[in-house]
């Protein structure tokens, strides 16, 4: 079908422009989708968390602590103590992840953006019903994931059930 040949298309391009940021900072794909992802927090007036970052990357909080050691030391992060309990930590992306992510996709997010403001709002609503829609299929565990949490005992995502 036409429409999935477009989606894996669409998908092996993207895989392209994130392995070019990804060269041109030198990170790997999970600092750059930490990266980005405090980006967009930033965007949307909100600040992230070690927590928040771990249950978005779909890591361990030792993976995390690692990742933002490498994140701190590179220059690409920062993290600063939360004024309202003087513990926990607040991160954001550096001036300069910034300014590399912008160098990086050099205009490619506004050419992005202009190809979806050419579509009619009924077909902007298609397009995200159906990206959705792909989206949760693709996110669904694979069945033999179950039948091995199922036989072991495990909850999804692996962890020992409780009684």
């Amino acid at each position: 079908m036409e429409v999935l040949r477009a989606v894996r298309r669409f998908r092996v391009a993207d895989a392209a422009m994130r392995h070019r940021a990804q060269a041109d900072m030198h990170i790997n794909e999970t600092d750059l989708m930490a990266i980005r992802h405090l980006i967009a927090c930033e965007r949307q007036s909100r600040v992230a968390s070690p927590k928040d970052l771990s249950e978005f990357l779909n890591i361990s909080s030792a993976a995390t602590a690692k990742l933002l050691s490498r994140l701190t030391a590179s220059g690409h992060i920062r993290r600063e103590v939360n004024p309202d309990d003087g513990r926990a930590q607040r991160l954001f992306a550096t001036q300069s992840s910034h300014e590399q992510m912008r160098h990086a996709l050099s205009g490619t997010h506004e050419q992005l953006m202009q190809v979806a403001l050419e579509l009619s709002p009924d077909h902007q609503v298609a397009v995200v019903n159906f990206l959705d829609a792909m989206s949760a299929i693709a996110m669904m565990p694979h069945p033999d994931t179950l039948v091995r949490e199922a036989s072991t005992g495990a909850t999804p995502g692996g962890e020992p059930a409780s009684d």
